[in-house]
């Protein structure tokens, strides 16, 4: 399973996560199915905007990309995103991208034009297909240098670009002479790189249609002569009040713009992960409330099952009812009902990963075991058997997990000596441009449940 990353330029916003918590759900419940799943996803930390911005702030590329990329997993923890098994810089991948543009050169896919490739794509027949396309009026031959264009712009796109005094230092030696890759080619060398010529899942947002995986398709069933995904998967846009998201707007917000509670964070996840993914996701206020809402229901009652399996007693004020639970009759329609609800459950995630009808087989059964509860009319056996499905949902959509830190979890304010020397260290190197020994301290940091980020305020730490 291959899924488009973030374009390490700023920090992502929660559009960007609407994609990634898809990209999650999927490879949770094929897992839940007991596929093995090997996932790769890439960064792209050069392009463009970066390499622009590179040149203005008088910085080294990975000086620049870096806290987006500390920023981009530490908002992944905080959603509880399972990580990707490869994460893929395009600049670690740079040799593969040249080998790819000279295979498609030697088909007569690419030519040179003033030092840099383009894609010729009047010689691959299929082009358009994917994105649906009206080739009817292109001219052939023009070509188009930016990394970002809209379907005006179908035409012969760039592989590699030649360099210019405005990118700096962000270019590489190659046989086409000195110069960067284009956007669209470095999904397609580093998907063919881990996942072989042919792969199952491509997932990515609506908008990477076109013109990235349109590209995508004629660069690498160019190279190989075959396709390469046999199924690709696609998520909506987010609005925010019913608005598209864009800078000009001031609402292409951040994680973190949501709110400091770690309630509202997990709500956020809750929200994206029960609507459908190939819907319009409208982000609301109200919305985040009544997904907080509903997560706060199934949560309690998971730890009233919990407490009633293990034979607890209730909350103040409820001292016995434990016990009158364990001695009540099992309601003998429930272990029918669980199995109807996990049925629906999984006959709606099948379906495309319906998720809202999925939740409707969720809640048809917690209404009824609410009712059961308050009449008495569940034995501890009957309450196993509840949480443990909704365990089953949980581990399927994350919606179950804490954020928060100090004294209720028994966790310190203050790092430990060992893990604040290992912050230090790590500090250092980034200091001395060590990025590799950098990246290697900060997994260290995430295996001991420390996650770091680092900002425009320098380096900051949360309890995973």
């Amino acid at each position: 399973m291959y899924s488009c990353g973030p374009t390490v330029w700023d920090f992502a916003h929660i559009g960007n996560f609407r994609s990634f918590l898809f990209a999650d759900v999927l490879k949770r419940y094929l897992r839940y199915l007991e596929f093995e799943v090997f996932h790769v996803m890439n960064l792209t930390d050069v392009d463009d905007r970066i390499a622009s911005r590179v040149r203005q702030e008088g910085l080294s590329l990975r000086e620049y990309t870096e806290p987006y990329i500390d920023a981009f997993f530490a908002d992944l923890d905080s959603l509880n995103v399972d990580r990707a098994d490869v994460y893929a810089r395009a600049t670690d991948h740079i040799d593969e991208m040249i080998d790819l543009i000279g295979r498609l050169e030697k088909k007569g896919l690419a030519y040179r034009r003033d030092g840099s490739v383009y894609y010729s794509i009047g010689q691959f027949p299929a082009y358009g297909d994917f994105a649906r396309l009206d080739l009817s009026g292109m001219r052939t031959g023009v070509r188009v240098d930016t990394d970002r264009y809209d379907k005006d712009d179908v035409r012969d796109f760039v592989l590699w670009k030649a360099w210019t005094e405005e990118d700096g230092e962000v270019a590489w030696d190659s046989p086409f002479g000195r110069g960067r890759p284009g956007w669209h080619v470095e999904c397609s060398a580093m998907s063919t790189k881990y996942l072989g010529d042919v792969f199952d899942i491509h997932t990515g947002g609506i908008d990477l249609v076109f013109p990235h995986h349109q590209n995508e398709i004629a660069q690498s069933e160019g190279a190989t002569g075959h396709p390469i995904v046999r199924q690709w998967m696609h998520n909506e846009f987010m609005h925010i009040d019913g608005q598209g998201m864009s800078k000009s707007l001031g609402n292409n917000i951040r994680l973190q713009d949501i709110g400091r509670d770690p309630a509202l964070i997990r709500a956020f996840r809750y929200m994206v992960v029960t609507s459908h993914y190939r819907t319009i996701l409208n982000f609301t206020q109200e919305a985040l409330a009544a997904s907080r809402s509903a997560l706060e229901r199934l949560t309690r009652l998971r730890e009233r099952l919990g407490e009633l399996s293990a034979g607890v007693g209730g909350e103040s004020g409820r001292e016995g009812e434990a016990d009158r639970l364990l001695e009540a009759n099992t309601d003998p329609e429930l272990a029918a009902e669980v199995a109807t609800a996990r049925a629906g459950f999984c006959s709606a995630m099948d379906d495309d990963l319906n998720s809202p009808r999925a939740m409707a087989s969720v809640f048809g059964l917690v209404n009824g075991v609410e009712k059961a509860m308050a009449k008495g009319h569940l034995a501890s056996q009957s309450a196993r058997e509840v949480e443990a499905f909704l365990g089953e949902v949980g581990r399927v959509l994350g919606i179950f997990y804490r954020l928060d830190s100090g004294a209720e979890d028994e966790r310190p304010l203050e790092l430990p000596d060992e893990l604040a020397d290992l912050i230090s260290a790590r500090e250092g190197a980034r200091s001395r441009k060590a990025w590799e020994a950098a990246d290697q301290l900060r997994q260290e940091l995430l295996e001991k449940g420390v996650v770091v980020s680092d900002g425009p305020e320098g380096t900051e730490w949360t309890w995973k």
